[in-house]
């Protein structure tokens, strides 16, 4: 009798010190929500194990359109969030959803196109591209998906004068990610809109030749800045603000930022590092 107890009490001391373990290591554990460039690019998969090997933080994230990620925030079903929409997510925390932003690194966006360009946008800026295309009824592939680069791309219509053309027969909104975006667009030789990361990554899938060339860039507007909200403890009093704090930190840090400018696909540099 003695001995089944004996065996009974650590069998039940051993059950203990196992979930013990197991919620130590899940109070150490970040989920994040952050768009799908970041993701599809690969950028996440090369550093997320050297944040989780230098600070012991496990992290897991969603990729989904800024938008939605910010949702996700905003109803705390995350912790953390790294977003590129930087109107939003000044809007964000001043309705109290998000505490602290963070500027981590950027690239740009780029109106990308079949290489015999029917609307002749080439080398135009970009107001003068999207007039070109709608007077030439050319095929624009939309996200259409409230991520931060179809806020963006609405912001270039509005800031080009025209009016959104979300009921034209030649303006196709996806409701996709920017590399099926960009596939639907090549699929029926139209143009989009994408950050210039996603695109290498869409270059590379094609191996080096794709058919969709880079036809418009460099406009001051197009920049595509991305930042980490941590989110506001009064809203979210669950989520792990003292960890997100951490990766914000981490990804300001100068071992991250090296990392981020070392990055690249096609001997080109996918995200620029800029913390302050």
């Amino acid at each position: 009798m003695y001995k089944k107890k004996l065996v009974s009490s650590l069998l039940a001391t051993a059950v203990l010190l196992v979930l013990a373990t197991y919620s130590l290591a899940s109070d150490k554990s970040l989920m994040m929500a952050t768009t799908t460039s970041t993701d599809n690019t690969g950028l996440l998969e090369y550093l997320i194990p050297h944040f989780e090997q230098e600070t012991g933080i496990a992290l897991k994230w969603t990729a989904t359109g800024t938008g939605k990620a910010l949702k996700l925030g905003q109803n705390c079903d995350v912790d953390v969030l790294l977003v590129h929409a930087p109107p939003a997510e000044k809007t964000y925390i001043e309705k109290g959803y998000g505490k602290d932003r963070r500027e981590v690194m950027y690239n740009d966006f780029v109106i990308v196109g079949p290489q015999s360009d029917p609307a002749g946008i080439t080398g135009k800026s970009i107001s003068d591209a999207l007039a070109a295309v709608k007077s030439h009824t050319a095929f624009f592939m939309s996200r259409g998906d409230d991520s931060g680069t179809n806020k963006k791309e609405k912001l270039l219509w509005k800031a080009a004068g025209l009016p959104l053309p979300d009921k034209e027969a030649w303006y196709v909104q996806t409701g996709q990610g920017m590399l099926a975006t960009i596939n639907v667009a090549q699929e029926k030789k139209g143009y989009t809109m994408t950050d210039r990361g996603t695109y290498i990554k869409y270059q590379d899938s094609q191996g080096g030749n794709a058919p969709l060339k880079v036809l418009v860039e460099g406009d001051k507007i197009l920049l595509n800045q991305y930042s980490v909200l941590t989110l506001d403890p009064a809203n979210c009093p669950k989520a792990k603000y003292d960890l997100a704090l951490k990766f914000s930190d981490w990804m300001a840090s100068p071992s991250a930022q090296k990392r981020i400018g070392d990055f690249r696909l096609m001997g080109q540099e996918l995200f620029i590092p800029n913390a302050k």
